[in-house]
């Protein structure tokens, strides 16, 4: 029996002294862990150089930085010139800067009629048909120019072995588009161009004293085809040059290149001859004389470097500029940046 106590007493004994020793280790474990803690700085060389890093691109910055350091003076066209005090190199404010708009011209500049004298100049040299032309355009800063054309056309002509005859009562024919200006910021007086129209034409055609060949049967009598309706309309795509001659009076050419996409169907054919069209084939061309009408004559001109778009640092002398107080913003540090 007391061999079994003194069992017990030495386990429960042993149980308390390993509890003892594993607390004393567990704070000793603490103490150096507390020893052994750090705490980082807020102000290292990283972080000090962090945001320099981060703003080194900043244009905003760097330009109050420039002025920070700069004298400025007031130009009579309303920009500021700064002169850097350290380096003594001279820049100009752009956010001052007067811009140049995308159109050099104002929206309604004029209103330009022609006529179109290619045709009667060609009959005096034996052509047989077309009459004349004429057409409207309106100048939209000085780029765009909406078209209208309208005019007269006739043809009456025999076959060179006189086998008949066509004819083509005087009709009218209408095209409406648009040109494009290829020198829409230079001068007015000069137009390069390129275009496109729709032509539209309703029309008579005969075709009178038709004459056969004999054939086994002996003569056939001269028959006549007459009073045939029509109706056609084409696309036409144009380039040409038009020049100032005198005053509001210019003159200029086409060349024109043009298809038919649509005509009346005829039992008998098609016609010969579409009056504003001409007698076949793509090409064609016109030497219009023009007067012009003004609506606008003023618009912006604005001096800029050749070829750049940018504004050249002034070269009159610095003590002829006044030069205001400086605002907060403008004495500004760099160092506060």
């Amino acid at each position: 029996m007391n061999s079994r106590q003194t069992m017990r007493s030495i386990l429960l004994g042993s149980a308390i002294a390993v509890a003892a020793c594993s607390f004393i280790v567990d704070g000793q474990n603490d103490n150096s862990t507390e020893r052994k803690r750090r705490i980082t700085p807020l102000n290292t060389a990283a972080t000090q150089t962090q945001s320099i890093n981060e703003t080194k691109d900043d244009t905003s910055r760097i330009n109050a930085a420039f002025r920070a350091r700069s004298n400025h003076f007031h130009r009579d066209d309303g920009t500021i010139l700064y002169v850097d005090t350290v380096t003594g190199e001279e820049w100009i404010d752009s956010t001052t800067l007067i811009k140049l708009p995308s159109m050099k011209y104002p929206l309604l500049m004029g209103v330009t009629i022609s006529a179109d004298i290619w045709n009667p100049a060609m009959r005096l040299f034996g052509q047989k048909h077309g009459l004349i032309g004429f057409a409207a355009d309106v100048n939209l800063h000085n780029r765009y120019f909406p078209t209208f054309e309208m005019g007269l056309g006739q043809a009456n002509s025999t076959a060179s072995d006189g086998s008949y005859t066509y004819t083509s009562p005087m009709s009218m024919y209408f095209k409406i588009g648009c040109d494009y200006n290829f020198l829409y910021n230079s001068d007015p007086d000069y137009k390069w161009f390129a275009g496109v129209r729709y032509g539209f034409s309703p029309f008579k055609w005969n075709v009178n004293d038709i004459q056969t060949a004999s054939g086994y049967w002996g003569d056939v009598p001269p028959f006549s085809i007459t009073n045939q309706n029509a109706t056609a309309g084409w696309i036409e795509f144009n380039i040409g040059l038009r020049i100032k001659l005198w005053k509001n009076i210019s003159a200029g050419w086409r060349v024109i290149l043009h298809s038919v996409i649509h005509q009346t169907k005829n039992e008998h054919g098609k016609p010969w001859y579409i009056p504003g069209y001409g007698t076949g084939g793509i090409l064609s061309g016109s030497f219009m004389v023009s007067y012009t009408l003004p609506l606008n004559k003023h618009h912006l001109e604005i001096d800029t470097l050749p070829g750049t778009g940018t504004y050249p640092v002034i070269d009159e002398p610095l003590d002829t500029l006044s030069e205001p107080p400086l605002t907060d913003a403008e004495t500004q540090s760099p160092d506060s940046i």
